[in-house]
């Protein structure tokens, strides 16, 4: 089963566009830390709860050595945030793939050689399961893209290669 980091951005948006059900119901053993939930609004903390205490999502509570560890990682790399390093260690800690939208997150990653994916990755995941059917998940894409976070800055190259490629 793959183990699966999740950073705030992904969970922010998903819940945001009502998809949480169908990511949560993925054949993978999801994880986040606490500073990550803290990132949410109380509303989507609550939306989130339930996975929670149905273990469809795991929330690592950071120890003092945890946190310690957290700090250094943050010294070493001041471009992130105290949130995306505890991501980052978690991810590492279990050598498993990191889910994240944050371009600076996602590149220090990569050259941690932890595999590391984002919001098309789990469109394609949430299409390839069945959980979303073609029509629903380029609804939500552009959806995502135009009205959730029309900051997020998809690249439109990969956009695109995903439409030709559901369609097919």
């Amino acid at each position: 089963m793959i183990v699966v980091v999740n950073d705030a951005n992904i969970l922010i948006d998903l819940v945001k566009l009502g998809l949480e059900p169908h990511f949560f119901s993925l054949d993978m053993d999801f994880h986040t830390t606490n500073l990550i939930l803290e990132e949410l609004t109380e509303d989507q903390q609550v939306t989130i709860r339930p996975f929670i205490h149905d273990k469809r999502l795991t929330v690592y509570a950071c120890t003092i050595d945890d946190l310690l560890t957290i700090r250094y990682l943050e010294a070493e790399k001041p471009a992130l945030s105290t949130q995306d390093c505890s991501a980052l260690w978690l991810a590492q800690r279990y050598r498993s793939l990191l889910l994240t939208s944050d371009n600076k997150l996602r590149k220090m990653a990569k050259t941690l050689q932890l595999d590391v994916h984002g919001h098309l990755w789990v469109f394609d995941k949430l299409v390839d399961a069945g959980s979303l059917s073609v029509e629903e998940a380029v609804k939500m894409l552009f959806e995502l893209c135009d009205r959730i976070n029309p900051k997020l800055g998809l690249p439109k190259a990969e956009i695109e290669k995903r439409l030709l490629k559901w369609k097919s």
